[in-house]
């Protein structure tokens, strides 16, 4: 447990009680509160995916928000791969396919 009572005293009819964090709660394991407003169809899809994986809605935009960073991530290294790929491609036909490709990346298309 993170947190623990130091002390409590009571002094006419008031109660004091002072709570001191001991550093043991990890970054991973805290919360923040975070307020987002959403479109009311992007609102309306999270609420249905909560529902049909009998999960609480902040559950199901936890869980989206994470698979949105892990697949970003992915795309990055992705593309720092290919840019790899690219520099030490020595054939110019092969250099401009990873070129095109590299294009595709970082404008689309």
């Amino acid at each position: 447990m993170a947190f623990f009572i130091l002390y409590r005293r009571t002094a006419l009819k008031a109660s004091y009680t002072k709570v001191v964090h001991n550093g043991d709660m990890s970054v991973e394991t805290r919360t923040v509160r975070q307020s987002v407003s959403l479109p009311a169809k992007t609102a309306t899809q999270v609420r249905s995916m909560a529902k049909s994986r009998r999960l609480s809605t902040a559950r199901m935009l936890v869980e989206l928000i994470e698979n949105g960073i892990d697949a970003e991530k992915r795309k990055q290294q992705e593309f720092f791969d290919l840019a790899e790929r690219f520099r030490n491609e020595t054939d110019p036909i092969e250099t401009k396919r990873l070129g095109d490709q590299l294009g595709r990346l970082v404008f689309g298309g």
